[in-house]
């Protein structure tokens, strides 16, 4: 039997980490409308499998995801529709294992899509009306791979815990045992315990030849250990979705949904008795699940800070915790107000003394609720910037103007700093 031997290839397929793939369709799964500017915030709005089909072949063609033999061998030098072809099958492919590998869902008419352009009706044919969602799990991985991102450059951190300097009966013992009061945590010192029964002689001999205990333990006995006190904190994320958020040639509102992935990401695999919240502002608030945070988009509206801060006010009040906070993400003035009779006033012209006067009312409201207002500036207008230190000043919060690109940084290690000093 003779035997031929020629180069091995392998299968294109084999060369893509579907992880690295789906961090490099992070703009297009957290898509915020910059490259639709009049679109409206929609939660019910999903991308069109046309636009993941346009995204994954950028990114092997131009973003690195196949090396430029393999693009040699599926293309050749002269591409031809038979060569083409090829690389739409890899696209499909890889489309079939996101939705496999659990990062999004596909609807039943994508089959239909499938098979229009397997059938010649040409390249993405019957995609534009077919849409996909992302899932919890690629949410998840996104925030991950954000926080992963974000900390990496900031050196090695012990961010696992908020320690404070009290101490408490709690689970790690950190201090010297404490006579057990009311209220605290049962977390008894056995040796210490059994050390003070001894020590006032409640060893009883006769009681240990009538088959009873050898050491008779009394409530004044009980010695609980003491470890550090960590705090818990509430922190509700507000986000500007304003119109301003998309202008003047920049995306600052994707930035801004990735550091909320991130940090939704850090409180729960880290501090997971903390709290966090997502509410959006724009013409007025609402409250907005980390799930449906990939759908959210801005839109042509207006800046009513005040009804988010009240929103945001809302939501901590009913927390319980050390520390309540509120993290604002914002690039423009308040330039909309909620009106007594539930109209929307509005004034983009300016800082409006009614409007500011207002809210200025709230962040007074806030620090008498125990609240602090940490603002995150994507502008540097000097009349705003005079306005946000008054806000911190009032609150006795903290003002950080930055950039879209430092933005996830500042926040996440001021979320870890704050919660370690607060609570003494």
């Amino acid at each position: 039997m003779k035997y031929r031997y020629s180069k091995f290839t392998g299968d294109p397929l084999d060369e893509i980490d579907i992880e690295d793939l789906v961090s490099k369709l992070s703009d297009l799964l957290l898509s915020s409308g910059f490259d639709d500017p009049w679109s409206v915030y929609d939660e019910e709005r999903h991308e069109t499998l046309q636009s993941l089909y346009d995204a994954i072949m950028d990114a092997l063609l131009n973003g690195g995801m196949l090396s430029d033999e393999t693009i040699r061998q599926l293309l050749g030098d002269d591409p031809t529709p038979e060569s083409w072809s090829s690389i739409e099958r890899l696209v499909q492919q890889l489309i079939d294992r996101l939705a496999d590998s659990g990062y999004i869902t596909l609807p039943p008419d994508a089959e239909a899509a499938r098979e229009a352009r397997e059938d010649g009706a040409g390249r993405g044919a019957g995609m534009d009306n077919v849409r996909f969602e992302v899932t919890d799990k690629g949410l998840d991985f996104l925030g991950y791979r954000a926080l992963r991102d974000l900390m990496g450059a900031l050196g090695k951190s012990n961010a696992g815990r908020h320690d404070s300097r009290d101490v408490a009966s709690g689970i790690e013992a950190g201090a010297a045992p404490k006579p057990y009061e009311f209220g605290d945590t049962l977390n008894l010192d056995a040796s210490a315990t059994v050390l003070n029964a001894v020590s006032r002689g409640a060893v009883d001999v006769a009681r240990l030849a009538a088959g009873g205990p050898l050491i008779d333990v009394g409530h004044d006995d009980l010695m609980v250990a003491q470890g550090e006190y960590q705090s818990s904190c509430a922190t509700v994320l507000m986000l500007d979705c304003s119109h301003s958020m998309i202008l003047y040639g920049e995306d600052r509102f994707t930035p801004a949904k990735r550091v909320a992935l991130a940090l939704a990401n850090m409180i729960r695999h880290q501090f997971p008795g903390d709290a966090l919240n997502l509410v959006l502002f724009h013409d007025s608030a609402e409250e907005v699940p980390i799930q449906q945070l990939a759908r959210v988009r801005v839109g042509p509206h207006y800046t009513n800070t005040r009804e988010g801060l009240r929103l945001a006010r809302r939501i901590l009040e009913r927390q319980r915790k050390d520390m309540r906070q509120i993290v604002m993400i914002t690039d423009g003035k308040p330039s909309a107000l909620t009106t007594p009779d539930g109209r929307i006033y509005r004034n983009a012209f300016g800082l409006d003394p009614m409007v500011v006067h207002e809210t200025i009312a709230e962040v007074a409201a806030c620090r008498k609720a125990g609240i602090m207002i940490n603002t995150f500036m994507l502008a540097r207008d000097p009349d705003l910037v005079a306005f946000v230190r008054q806000v911190a000043h009032i609150c006795r919060g903290k003002a950080y103007f930055t950039t879209p690109r430092t933005l996830g940084q500042y926040v996440l290690l001021d979320y870890m700093n704050n919660k370690t000093r607060t609570v003494h």
